[in-house]
């Protein structure tokens, strides 16, 4: 009998993932019967290191630890040093290496939802662990970035006006708003000054249309939510688990 390969999710909370449910559907389809993948819901950053002492092969990383993780790691892609943020971790023989996925999945859908369109600046809502790698993208692609946020070192939400949502034709929400159950909510930015050539990208996925979109779609904008870019980064870290 083959070993069983241990992989899963660790953030915090974990209600909703779309991760367990994705790879057992893969492992099924695949017909891979020597693979698990499971949430694991830590209150602490320090909890994985218990998990890593089960005999982890992988696991991916969520909010709030794509950050947290790094120090319990041997070693980084060029990437992830880049970015300064982990989604996908790959353990061999006890050595821990860090990667982000989220980066190429991002890459995909921006591609997709801009088919072709030119975009000289966009707007990086929220500043934690997906931002940055927001941040690392559209400077691949050539794009002009600014972060938003509360905290007033960047561009807060009340300094965005007509002529800041004129100039940001890409617009990018990183943060958690708009998740179910709190589907009612959405980050606070001026969307009377939205047009037709805006484009909205929201990493959130459930709801399939987040508020935020919905009220971009609304002004006649291109909207894509975050499913497609969730199964590219899965895909990715599949691929380097198993390389």
């Amino acid at each position: 009998m083959r070993k069983i390969r241990k992989y899963g999710l660790i953030g915090y909370p974990l209600t909703y993932s779309f991760s367990p449910s994705y790879f057992a559907a893969k492992f099924e389809a695949s017909d891979i019967g020597d693979a698990e993948y499971n949430s694991y819901p830590l209150s602490d950053i320090g909890e994985v290191q218990g998990l890593i002492d089960k005999g982890m092969s992988g696991f991916n990383v969520t909010i709030p630890y794509k950050e947290q993780i790094i120090p319990y790691l041997d070693e980084l892609s060029d990437a992830a040093k880049k970015i300064g943020a982990v989604n996908t971790v790959h353990i061999v023989n006890g050595k821990l290496k860090g990667y982000n996925t989220d980066a190429y999945g991002l890459e995909n859908s921006l591609y997709s939802l801009l088919d072709g369109a030119c975009v000289e600046k966009a707007l990086i809502l929220g500043t934690g662990g997906a931002s940055k790698a927001c941040q690392y993208v559209l400077t691949q692609m050539g794009i002009d970035w600014q972060l938003v946020s509360r905290n007033p070192q960047y561009l807060t939400y009340d300094q965005i006006d007509e002529e800041v949502m004129a100039a940001h034709t890409l617009i990018i929400n990183t943060t958690p708003l708009g998740t179910s159950p709190d589907i009612d909510t959405c980050p606070d930015i001026p969307y009377e000054y939205i047009s037709d050539a805006h484009f909205a990208f929201d990493l959130v996925y459930n709801p399939k249309k987040s508020l935020f979109l919905t009220r971009f779609e609304e002004q006649g904008s291109a909207i894509m939510n975050g499913l497609s870019m969730l199964h590219d980064q899965a895909d990715k870290a599949w691929e380097i688990w198993n390389k």
